[in-house]
């Protein structure tokens, strides 16, 4: 089984993106066929700012790291420093049809709001699946909102692969595991672009506060509260151990407690989970050349792989060889 995802590095890593998707990113590690990347090209479709580009690349590979990715196993890298993706994904775009684009989501989500879409994120999906294919990668973790694209990548390669000959390993979507619910300070979906994220990275004391400022409704102390669904215990749910989450959820039935109680316990957990990672990610950011050998390392064992797959399409489609 060979693993392929990648991540953007469009700003911290929050709860959601370690509960939802990193974790289960590392758990797929173990195959020692992983391969990681960093998707800074696709960030160019929102990130207009190089130094905060640049910036934030460096830190989703320390935070990966520090969060359990282990470079002897996985293949981690930069998605610029392989430059055949990006003429692999110049192939895919010649046969790609322009219904199949605009039926994507992120694309037809933005034409509804009446926003501007631009040409990167119209062709988005087509160097997603560059990414994937580049690989081999028969396997493709993620959430249920992304497995269209998946199903773009096959359609293009199947596309190919009947027009040119057995080219491309055909992918299959891995869905992630969604019973985790990860909700924002909001009660929303986790996310940047709702700006609710409680970030995993963010200094202990600075989260405690964001934790102690979380709105809540106006239950009176002695009412007891179902609390699946509750903000507060389901944060909790996500970094508390088992029984202390059976424990607070007996709390929640039979009432009598105040939110302020819920909200130290959570913070309290918060601090002790994410205490090793925390910790690793000083000791990697003071070693800052060893990341970028890390990287280097990965984008050279990637450029060999998607270089091998890059000459099988040129070859098959007649652009080489001449």
């Amino acid at each position: 089984m060979r693993v392929l995802s990648g991540i953007q590095p469009t700003g911290p890593i929050h709860w959601g993106n370690y509960f939802g998707a990193i974790r289960q990113y590392i758990a797929l590690q173990d195959n020692e066929q992983a391969f990681y990347f960093i998707a800074n090209l696709h960030a160019l479709t929102t990130v207009r700012n190089p130094a905060k580009l640049r910036q934030w690349t460096f830190d989703v590979a320390l935070d990966l790291l520090a969060l359990g990715l282990n470079p002897d196993k996985a293949t981690l890298f930069v998605q610029s420093d392989v430059q055949e993706v990006s003429e692999l994904c110049w192939l895919l775009m010649t046969g790609a049809p322009m219904g199949l684009l605009e039926r994507c989501h992120a694309y037809k989500d933005k034409k509804a709001k009446g926003l501007i879409a631009d040409a990167g994120l119209f062709t988005y999906p087509v160097l997603q699946a560059a990414d994937i294919l580049a690989y081999d990668s028969d396997t493709v973790p993620v959430g249920e909102d992304q497995v269209q694209h998946i199903e773009v990548c096959r359609d293009l390669a199947g596309s190919f692969n009947h027009e040119f000959g057995d080219v491309f390993v055909m992918p299959k979507a891995y869905v992630l595991e969604t019973s985790a619910r990860v909700p924002g300070i909001d009660g929303e979906k986790m996310s940047k672009s709702y700006n609710n994220t409680l970030n995993v990275f963010e200094d202990a004391k600075a989260q405690r506060k964001q934790i102690m400022r979380i709105v809540t409704d106006s239950r009176q102390m002695d009412q007891p509260k179902e609390p699946a669904g509750d903000v507060l215990f389901d944060l909790y749910s996500l970094v508390a151990s088992e029984s202390d989450r059976d424990t607070m959820a007996a709390l929640y039935r039979r009432g009598g407690f105040g939110y302020g109680e819920i909200k130290k316990a959570l913070a309290d957990a918060a601090e002790k989970f994410w205490a090793e990672p925390r910790k690793r990610r000083a000791e990697l950011a003071g070693h800052p050349d060893r990341i970028k050998e890390i990287l280097a390392a990965g984008a050279a064992v990637a450029r060999k792989k998607a270089a091998a797959v890059l000459k099988r399409a040129q070859d098959a489609c007649g652009i080489k060889g001449v």
